[in-house]
């Protein structure tokens, strides 16, 4: 991808951010505190205690995913039972682990409960309570914890939109001007950096069990397939890897050992494969996150009832060998670890599909394996049939549903 003037432009405006003791007042609906500040630091000249670092990365098996909890919104406002789902417990996190899962990754949206710029996008105190007290239920239950910055930036609708970032396209022009993309990335960059400040700061000497992972599925609304591909003077590809390195940034400045999770473009193997840079780290314990849906008609849509193990063909076993060998043999060397942050099939209610759904997340599990790539399985708490309908957990009842008890033994099996 050739390099444009807007591209030093934009590194030349990064560089030379600074908001030191920025000070603000809070609305009054905030919390008790009526000021927080930040600064923000565009270097890595940070120092950081690296003695005493628990390596726990290696020993985790099999992940799973708490979707449509903290992660779920209604029109721009965070409410974990905006989707259906009824209030965290204690006891979903003990069934979890009982079942034979060791690590368990939290999606958190935060809409609805930031500050303005004005208030350094102050973390409703109420808010980050939750977050934390659901995490401690988790901790409670000895799982592995990873939360992140979630749905803030789905599809480039709110605040965290790389679309904006990188001004629009139409027709091959850019619009708005580069000013304003400019100022808009800016912006960005300065409200992830002061939320992954409070989101660290939070958590203090919880580097023995919890993960940060930076952003979710970032894209321009088009999944991998809208601008980034048509126009590459939008840039989104750097956008991206400039976000990841300043969340690095912040939560070593807030003084976080923590290992740090980050995403390439959409969570997509080929486009991280191709455009991801692993973020600079003193300590060397930034993880990369991907996704695996692949076949996206028999995994996530459900029309198509059969998985054919033995095909070469896209979404088979032998692509997804390749994808999980490719990945792999580019990054491992660079990265602590990396993880499948969603994976798994839906239910669709037919019984042979039901046999199909068993084997291809089992393989999922085995091809992880055998690259050292942990795969965390997609739950969203449905137990109806059909187009994403992954749900392997009653969340009312914290019991494994009846039609996913033999599926969550396999995969339990498999992991070991």
């Amino acid at each position: 991808m050739k390099r444009s003037q807007k591209k030093f432009i934009v590194t030349a405006i990064l560089v030379s951010i600074t908001f030191s003791n920025f000070v603000a007042s809070c609305a009054s609906d905030w919390d008790e505190e009526t000021k927080y500040e930040f600064d923000f630091v565009n270097n890595d000249n940070y120092e950081i205690d690296a003695t005493d670092l628990p390596d726990f990365i290696g020993d985790l098996k099999l992940g799973w995913n708490l979707g449509n909890a903290l992660d779920a919104q209604n029109n721009g406002m965070a409410n974990e039972t905006a989707w259906g789902n009824p209030k965290i417990t204690q006891a979903i996190f003990k069934g979890v682990k009982q079942a034979g899962f060791d690590i368990v990754r939290i999606p958190v949206t935060y809409l609805g409960h930031i500050g303005d710029a004005d208030s350094g996008y102050k973390i409703k105190e109420s808010y980050m309570s939750r977050v934390k007290e659901v995490v401690g239920y988790a901790k409670t239950a000895g799982l592995k914890v990873i939360i992140n910055i979630h749905h803030d930036g789905a599809d480039s609708n709110y605040w965290l939109n790389i679309k904006k970032a990188c001004g629009y396209v139409s027709e091959k022009v850019s619009h708005p001007s580069s000013v304003e993309a400019i100022a808009a990335n800016t912006a960005i960059c300065n409200q992830l950096y002061s939320m992954w400040q409070q989101i660290a700061k939070a958590f203090p000497n919880s580097q023995d069990y919890l993960i940060f992972e930076t952003m979710n599925e970032i894209h321009d609304g088009g999944w991998g397939w809208g601008e980034n591909r048509q126009n590459p003077a939008t840039k989104q590809y750097d956008i991206l890897n400039e976000w990841n390195q300043i969340c690095v940034r912040a939560i070593r400045y807030a003084g976080a050992k923590n290992y740090i999770a980050c995403p390439g473009y959409v969570t997509n193997i080929d486009l991280t494969y191709e455009h991801f840079t692993v973020p600079k780290d003193k300590l060397k314990r930034v993880l990369l996150a991907v996704h695996y849906y692949d076949p996206n008609d028999f995994v996530l849509e459900g029309e198509k009832k059969t998985w054919n193990a033995a095909g070469s063909e896209y979404g088979g076993q032998n692509y997804m060998t390749s994808q999980f060998e490719k990945i792999k043999s580019k990054f491992a060397s660079q990265v602590a670890g990396i993880y499948i942050g969603e994976c798994g099939a839906v239910y669709t209610g037919d019984s042979s599909a039901t046999s199909e759904r068993q084997k291809y997340n089992v393989a999922v599990i085995n091809t992880a394996k055998s690259q050292n790539i942990l795969p965390i399985f997609w739950d969203n708490g449905s137990g109806e049939s059909g187009k994403e309908c992954s749900g392997l957990f009653n969340r009312s009842t914290s019991k494994i549903y009846s039609h996913c008890t033999n599926l969550v033994s396999a995969m339990s099996a498999a992991a070991q």
